[in-house]
């Protein structure tokens, strides 16, 4: 699938360096051609000729090499890749990507690329966790640079908690995502997300608490692993993400005859907090106020996931249902599946107390024809990128 793609791959200054040699031969199997680019802090951790020896070509290092400048050979650098990969890709590096600076090589090649960028975040989980990193990684995901990683596990300074670099293995995958050569390339997978609005009257709507991330960062996940995604949500608090065919609605109905007008497709995941009922007699003037209130009529919307689910010509290989509860949580989630005809549910508890639903975090129960998966708490991203595999596994 990587045959005669190049790659500029940008070692960053970190201890996770030492994977990017692996990286580099994984690539080189594959027929695929690496250009390497270290920064200062990187030649630290390997050294260059090793990196040079693995590729098969010089290491690139310097901003102000006579040679190369007297062609610009930054300027070519950052154009004939056909991906730009960091790895690792420090919170420095990250940070200096967000506020587009160009003070060494590295960072001058990632502001004069117009090449996607991939990007494998490794650091200190207090660094990976701190407001400044979040913002600038919202910064790159709202600029289009797509993520891989970081896992959970022991690091080397001796604490625990996310912010490894992927393994090379999976850098490869989201590489060939990211190339349209994933394992979900030539797949049409359905996303819905966000809450709905139904209006009261012009100004007022009933309305839920979902943030839309979740379903966000799936649609950005199943993207990475090659899917064409159509990407329909309502009025989310968070950005939708870039490479993706977007539909913005606000209310059920709106929701309904979207997805409709997206079908056919090989999935459809179905994230989007939909409200059950919507105001019947709506008002066409904003309501004044009155003693005792108004006196709202309410109607049933239409049952998205249980529509397509039952679907008798072109229903997509995989549905996927998601269940928002506050008791009984796996229970309710099995009775739903069983109820609507979908494939797989997607359970979780947002109880006030858990902060899930609005929050970074979720912790699911995937209910399956096979049984009940309890997935332990972790980031949205990373409950994306693990549902997304799942989906591409069911699809292969």
């Amino acid at each position: 699938m990587l045959n005669g793609k190049r790659i500029l791959l940008i070692i960053g200054g970190g201890i996770a360096a030492y994977k990017a040699l692996e990286l580099i031969r994984r690539l080189r199997e594959r027929g695929c051609a690496v250009t390497p680019v270290m920064t200062r802090a990187a030649a630290e951790f390997v050294t260059p000729l090793s990196v040079s020896a693995l590729a098969g070509e010089t290491v690139h290092r310097e901003l102000f090499d006579l040679t190369q400048e007297a062609e610009m050979g930054h300027i070519a650098l950052s154009r004939v890749a056909d991906l730009v990969v960091v790895a690792p890709a420090t919170a420095d590096l990250m940070a200096r990507m967000a506020q587009g600076r160009a003070d060494d090589l590295a960072s001058t090649l990632l502001l004069a690329t117009d090449t996607r960028v991939l990007v494998a975040p490794a650091m200190n989980v207090r660094m990976w966790e701190h407001p400044a990193t979040r913002r600038n990684l919202a910064t790159l995901r709202g600029d289009g640079v797509r993520t891989v990683g970081p896992n959970e596990g022991d690091m080397a300074c001796g604490e625990y908690g996310f912010g490894r670099m992927a393994e090379p293995a999976e850098i490869l995958a989201a590489i060939e995502g990211a190339l349209g050569a994933g394992p979900l390339a030539g797949r049409r997978v359905l996303v819905t997300s966000g809450p709905t609005h139904e209006p009261i009257d012009p100004v007022r709507y009933i309305a839920n608490r979902s943030s839309g991330a979740q379903g966000t960062a799936l649609a950005a996940a199943l993207r990475d692993l090659g899917a064409r995604v159509i990407f329909v949500t309502g009025p989310a608090s968070v950005p939708p993400p870039v490479g993706v065919e977007l539909v913005r609605v606000e209310t059920a109905q709106e929701m309904m005859a979207a997805v409709t007008a997206a079908l056919p497709a090989d999935a459809a995941i179905f994230a989007a907090a939909v409200a059950d009922w919507r105001v019947a007699n709506a008002a066409g003037s904003k309501m004044k106020k009155q003693a005792g209130g108004p006196t709202l009529e309410f109607a049933e919307n239409p049952d998205i996931l249980a529509t397509v689910s039952r679907m008798e010509k072109g229903r997509p290989r995989l549905v996927v249902g998601f269940a928002a509860e506050t008791d009984r949580v796996v229970d309710h989630a099995c009775a739903k599946r069983a109820r609507k005809g979908c494939d797989w549910i997607v359970a979780n508890d947002v109880s006030p107390g858990t902060g899930i639903m609005g929050g970074t975090e979720n912790a699911i129960h995937l209910v399956t024809e096979d049984g009940i998966e309890d997935w332990p708490r972790l980031g949205k991203d990373e409950v994306a990128r693990r549902l997304a595999q799942r989906i591409a596994d069911r699809l292969a």
